[in-house]
C-alpha cells in the first residue's frame, strides 16, 4: 500500500470523531439556550396577570441546602444575637439587684453602737415623744437603749409615767410634760435643759461627764377611725384633728427652742478637753414618723388617716424648711407594715389588733339604712382587701422591726441624710401605686363598684339624710373641747379630751398580721 493511500485512510478514521465532537456542541449550545429560553418564558407566564392561576407553571424547587453541623461557639454566638436586648436587660437587672443586695447586707452587719464617755458612761440622749402604749415606742426605745442610748419618754400623765417605769430600764425614763399646759410645757423643757447641761457620774465618786441631745423622735397617735365620710360626726373629727395633729405640732413646737439652743457645758467648763471617745455631733436631729400606706393612695373609707398623715407631712416639710438654715436636719420616715408578733404580750394585744369582717360588719350595721345601701357593700369589700390593710398579698407578714431600728440609728448616726426614709413592708411599693397609677384602678383593686341601689331622701326632722341627729349645739360647739367647762370659763380654746384607746379603732397599717 503506498503512502497516500495511508493517509486517506487516516482522514476517513478521523471524520466520525470530529463528527461526534461537532454533534455534541451543537447539542450543549442547543440546551443551553433552549433552557434560558424555557426559563424566562416560565418566569413570564407565572408572573402574566392575563394567565388563570390554574394554568401558570409552578416555580422550580429550591436546590437543597446541605446542612453543616455548627459547632457549641457557633450556636452560642447565634443565640446572643438574636436575645441582646433581652441578655441586656437580664444584666442590668441582675447587677441592680446584687448591687442592692450588697448594700443590704453590709447595713445589715454594719456595728451600730452609740458613743460612750472614757470612763464608760452612757451620753448620747433621745427623746421619743410617743405614747408609751404603742408597740412602736416600746420597741424602739428598748432597741435605742440596748445600744447605749439614754432614752427619754414624753409622758403626758401620771399613767404614761407609769407604763415608762413598767420597762425597768434605770436607761429609759419618763420625761413628764402636759403639752396641753403652755406653762407646765416650757417648764418641763427647762428642767430637761438643766439636766442636759449638769455634769453627770456613770458610778458613785467616778468622773463626771456631760449629756449630749443626739435626736427627738415623733411617734403621732397611730389610732384612725375607717368609716364613710358621712358616718362620721363633726366632733369626732374635731377630737382627731386636736389629738392627732395638733398635739404632736405643740409637742415640736415645745422642743423647738431646745433643738435651736446648742446647748453644752457651762462656758467655764468649755474650755477643758473632752470626755467622750469622739466628737459630738454638731446638732440633733428631729424625726418625724408618719404611716405612708393609706396617704399614699388615699382609699374610700380612710379620711381621717388620710387627711391627718398628709397633713403632717405637709408640716414636716415646713420644719424641715425652717431648720434647715440653722443646721438641724429634719428626716421624715414615712412607715410601712411591721410584724409585732412576739413583742406584744397578751394583755396588750388590743393596741395592734386588726379588726376583721366582723369589726368592720358591726360598724356598719350601726349605721342608718340610706348609709348601709350607698357604702356598706364597698366598706365591707375594701375592709377585706390586702391593700386596706397595707399587705402586697394575703398573708405576708410585715417587714422585721430590726429594719426600722436600723434605719432610725443610721439616720441618728448621719449615716443617712436624706430627707425622706421609707422603710417596712408596702412603704415604698405603695408610693410608686399612689404616684403613678390612676386612683380609679386602685379602688377598683380594693373591690369598689358602683351603686345603683340608694335610698331616697326623707327629710326626717331633726337628722339628716343618713340619719345623724343633730345636736342641739351650735356649729362652733361642735369644734370646741368637749366637756370642758372649766376651760371655757377660763377662755382657753386648748385641748378636747384624749379618747380612751379601746374607744379608738387601731390604724390599718401598725397591726400584727
Amino acid at each position: 500500500m503506498s503512502a497516500d493511500d495511508q493517509a486517506f485512510l487516516d482522514v476517513l478514521s478521523s471524520l466520525p470523531v470530529s463528527l461526534q465532537r461537532y454533534s455534541n456542541d451543537i447539542a450543549d449550545y442547543v440546551d443551553k439556550h433552549v433552557e434560558q429560553l424555557a426559563e424566562t418564558l416560565r418566569d413570564t407566564l407565572a408572573n402574566a396577570s392575563w394567565v388563570p392561576e390554574q394554568f401558570r407553571p409552578q416555580p422550580p424547587p429550591p436546590p437543597p441546602i446541605l446542612a453543616v453541623p455548627a459547632s457549641a461557639l457557633d450556636k452560642l454566638q447565634s443565640w446572643l444575637s438574636r436575645n441582646k436586648y433581652l441578655i441586656g436587660f437580664v444584666v442590668v437587672t441582675g447587677g441592680y439587684a446584687a448591687y442592692k443586695t450588697y448594700q443590704s447586707t453590709a447595713r445589715w452587719r454594719k456595728p451600730r453602737r452609740a458613743r460612750r464617755a472614757r470612763n464608760g458612761g452612757r451620753v448620747d440622749v433621745v427623746v421619743i415623744a410617743g405614747s408609751p402604749a404603742l408597740p412602736l415606742t416600746r420597741s424602739l426605745s428598748l432597741d435605742l437603749e440596748r445600744k447605749g442610748f439614754i432614752v427619754f419618754i414624753v409622758a403626758n400623765s401620771h399613767e404614761d409615767e407609769i407604763m415608762v417605769q413598767n420597762l425597768a430600764r434605770p436607761d429609759i425614763r419618763p420625761l413628764g410634760m402636759d403639752i396641753t399646759d403652755a406653762v407646765n410645757a416650757g417648764n418641763s423643757i427647762d428642767a430637761f435643759a438643766r439636766y442636759l447641761q449638769s455634769p453627770h457620774a456613770s458610778v458613785p465618786n467616778g468622773r463626771r461627764h456631760h449629756l449630749s441631745l443626739q435626736a427627738v423622735i415623733l411617734i403621732p397617735s397611730l389610732n384612725y377611725q375607717t368609716s364613710p365620710i358621712a358616718t362620721i360626726p363633726p366632733s369626732s373629727f374635731a377630737d382627731l384633728f386636736n389629738t392627732h395633729l395638733l398635739r404632736p405640732i405643740l409637742t415640736i413646737q415645745a422642743f423647738l427652742p431646745l433643738l435651736t439652743a446648742r446647748l453644752g457645758p457651762p462656758s467655764a467648763e468649755r474650755s477643758r478637753p473632752s470626755l467622750l471617745s469622739s466628737s459630738p455631733n454638731a446638732s440633733p436631729k428631729v424625726l418625724v414618723f408618719t404611716p405612708s400606706i393609706i396617704s399614699s393612695i388615699n382609699p374610700p373609707f380612710h379620711a381621717p388617716e388620710a387627711t391627718v398623715c398628709s397633713a403632717l407631712s405637709a408640716f414636716t416639710e415646713v420644719l424641715a424648711a425652717e431648720l434647715r438654715p440653722l443646721g438641724i436636719p429634719v428626716t421624715h420616715m414615712q412607715l410601712g407594715t411591721f410584724d409585732f408578733a412576739g413583742f406584744t404580750p397578751a394583755a396588750r394585744s388590743r393596741l395592734v389588733h386588726q379588726p376583721g369582717l366582723g369589726d368592720n360588719g358591726a360598724d356598719a350595721q350601726s349605721w342608718p339604712d340610706a348609709a348601709r345601701r350607698a357604702y356598706g357593700r364597698n366598706f365591707a369589700t375594701q375592709s377585706a382587701s390586702p391593700i386596706s390593710t397595707g399587705r402586697i398579698m394575703p398573708g405576708l407578714r410585715g417587714s422585721s422591726l430590726k429594719e426600722l431600728h436600723n434605719a432610725v440609728f443610721d439616720v441618728i448616726d448621719g449615716s443617712v441624710t436624706s430627707g425622706t426614709v421609707r422603710v417596712g413592708l408596702g412603704a415604698s411599693v405603695y408610693g410608686f401605686v399612689g404616684r403613678w397609677f390612676p386612683r380609679g384602678l386602685v379602688s377598683w383593686m380594693m373591690g369598689i363598684r358602683k351603686v345603683d341601689d340608694l335610698a331616697t331622701w326623707q327629710g326626717n326632722k331633726g337628722s339628716s339624710a343618713y340619719g345623724s341627729p343633730r345636736s342641739p349645739r351650735s356649729p362652733r360647739d361642735h369644734l370646741s373641747p368637749a366637756g370642758s367647762d372649766k376651760e371655757k370659763e377660763a377662755g382657753s380654746d386648748s385641748f378636747v379630751a384624749v379618747p380612751p384607746l379601746e374607744q379608738v379603732q387601731d390604724s390599718d397599717v401598725w397591726k400584727e398580721h
